[in-house]
Parts: structure tokens; sequence; C-alpha cells
């Protein structure tokens, strides 16, 4: 039952539960027992789930992947307990942070991008800002100018005389 629900291919103690009869919180107990047993030898301890594993432990398992034969890799990976999207994963990861130790990663470079198109955003409104004012500088010229002079339309005209 603990190979089940810590081996490669792991099981919630819930699944088992419903599978084989025994309860939940039993199966849960025996499982926190295992693990916590310093007695068991290796081979009889439930293997740690890749999820949990370590950097070092990652790039071993890559470092070791990358020396096999495609022929041997499947046998690899299920004596490790391991997928192969798991391992692709871990291996581009390293790959980038590898290939660019002086660079910044993906996140920065779209910070980046972000922030540049934020200015070239700011240049803009800035522009139209000034254009703003300018239109309504000029409007409130023409107001006061059509207040000083009159408006031919409206017949106050004072220029004509009339």
């Amino acid at each position: 039952m603990i190979e089940r629900m810590a081996g490669p291919e792991e099981i919630s103690a819930m699944a088992l539960s419903r599978e084989v009869g025994i309860s939940q919180p039993t199966l849960s107990r025996w499982l926190r027992e295992a693990r916590s047993f310093r007695g068991m030898s290796n081979a009889e301890q439930p293997a740690k789930s890749p999820r949990t594993w370590t950097a070092q432990e990652r790039f071993r398992v890559v470092v070791e992947a990358a020396r096999l034969k495609p022929a041997d890799l499947g046998e690899f990976l299920r004596r490790e307990g391991l997928h192969e999207a798991q391992l692709t994963e871990w291996t581009q990861a390293m790959l980038s942070a590898v290939e660019r130790p002086g660079k910044r990663g993906p996140k920065s470079a779209a910070m980046d991008k972000l922030n540049k198109r934020n200015r070239e955003l700011e240049r803009e409104i800035h522009r139209k800002d000034k254009a703003l004012a300018e239109v309504t500088a000029l409007l409130v010229l023409q107001k006061k100018l059509r207040a000083l002079w009159g408006d031919a339309a409206d017949g106050t005209d004072t220029r004509s005389g009339t």
C-alpha cells in the first residue's frame, strides 16, 4: 500500500482507499509512519517524488540522461520515477541558465519591452498634452477677440461702425 502511494506512479490515499476499502486516514498514517521510520533500508523506503527533488538531484538526472543512448532512456526514467516531459523541462531550464549566464531571464526581457512601450506612450501623451494646451489657448484668444471686436455674424461688429 505504501509503495503504491509513494512509488513512481503515486496514487492518492483517497483513491487507494476507495480501491481497497481501507480508510483514507489509516492509509495516510501508514505512509507518514513509513517515511519517518529510520530503520528502513533504501530499497524499502518509498521513492521521493520528483516534484520535491533539489536542484542537485535534478542536475544529476539530467547529466546521467544525457550520457545514455536513446534506447536506454526509457528504463532510466522508469528507475528514477520520472516522465520524459519532466526531464525535458529540467534540461531546457538548465540549458537556458548556462547559455545566458550574464543575461537576465525571460521575465526581465519582457519587463524591458514593457518599459520601452511605457516610455513611448508617455512621450505620446506629453506631445498630445502640448497640442491640447495650444488649441485651448487659441480658443481662449479667439473668444477674447470676439468679445473685444464683436462678431460680424450677430451684427455687433464694432469695426464697421454700425
